[in-house]
């Protein structure tokens, strides 16, 4: 095994892909010679050509529309979106017609596309550029939504993406492109999509948490035991679809429960998740669910970016309400 940053686990991903697959193509702004804005794709030009990894337009509607057509004639292309906040430009292309094309043509055609995208906070970034915005593609049937919390995650759902015939949205918090290295197989292996991963396993409450903010929660999940809390911690990983079980099964086991992200609070992922728990679980909980997450505002400046997002401090405020509760 080697010591991999995200980034780095990624671009293994899509190289080890594009091997295993000549019908696999990268597409999206400066991805070519300059490797992507975040060097995700460093390289990939100069071993597999342009036919296959090329750069596009400045037109992100265009990028996915362009993927999506390639989709349905036989390729599995992989396009890259710089950052989230220019998502909006696509949403047309991704919730109009890569969710519904199966949909449509009763079963005829598939989209197996997979859309990468850096998104969260945490790196000073310009407006549109760190923003959460999971939680819009949930209301469109037929996106899967995949978010890695590190590096060993990230080459194993990528590969996973790349292989499944659904459209996937694979967001990549870019706070944790090149934060930590871990051991990463340098063979080719797959994370199943719509498997949540119990990171931490603990007594008194469960966290709920992913990408970015499954390492804040495992941190705080420390910082409680050493008061005698013994806290659970799952790992998302796939957003949609959610692993409804795994989440389950834990709040049966510890009666309460925080959901932590980094998105707005209306309308959030997190008020899925705990609507869900209420239908299914309600007589299991001892506490009122508490969410975490950021503020019901645009993305802040950076000079308050650290008072907006979810902290430390936020976190353990949360694990002991639902603890006096």
């Amino acid at each position: 095994m080697a010591e991999l940053t995200m980034v780095q686990a990624i671009n293994q991903a899509l190289e080890q892909e594009m091997e295993n697959n000549e019908r696999v193509i990268l597409l999206g702004e400066d991805i070519g010679k300059n490797g992507g804005v975040f060097r995700a794709t460093d390289g990939l030009q100069e071993k597999f050509g342009e036919n296959r990894v090329f750069d596009t337009p400045l037109a992100e509607s265009g990028i996915v529309g362009t993927t999506i057509g390639l989709s349905i004639n036989g390729f599995r292309p992989v396009a890259e979106i710089q950052f989230l906040g220019f998502i909006y430009e696509t949403m047309d292309q991704l919730a109009a017609q890569a969710a519904r094309i199966r949909f449509r043509s009763g079963g005829r055609f598939s989209v197996p596309i997979v859309v990468r995208s850096p998104y969260g906070g945490g790196v000073r970034t310009p407006e549109l550029h760190s923003d959460s915005l999971e939680a819009l593609f949930l209301h469109s049937p037929g996106l899967k939504v995949v978010t890695p919390s590190n590096p060993y995650d990230a080459k194993g759902l990528l590969i996973s993406a790349i292989r499944d015939d659904n459209p996937v949205l694979f967001l990549e918090p870019l706070k944790l492109y090149r934060a930590f290295k871990m051991e990463v197989p340098e063979e080719s292996y797959q994370v199943p999509l719509g498997k949540a991963k119990v990171v931490k396993e603990g007594e008194d409450v469960t966290i709920v948490a992913w990408g970015a903010m499954v390492s804040l929660a495992l941190k705080t999940a420390e910082e409680a035991a050493e008061k005698g809390i013994s806290t659970e911690v799952i790992d998302l990983r796939t957003i949609q679809p959610l692993d409804l079980e795994a989440i389950l099964a834990s709040v049966k086991k510890t009666s309460r429960l925080i959901i932590v992200h980094e998105a707005v609070k209306s309308g959030g992922v997190a008020g899925e998740i705990a609507a869900l728990v209420s239908e299914h679980a309600l007589f299991y909980l001892a506490s009122p669910i508490i969410r975490v997450t950021g503020y019901d505002t645009p993305y802040p400046v950076p000079t308050v970016e650290d008072d907006w997002l979810p902290n430390k401090e936020r976190i353990f405020k949360g694990i002991e309400e639902v603890l006096q509760y």
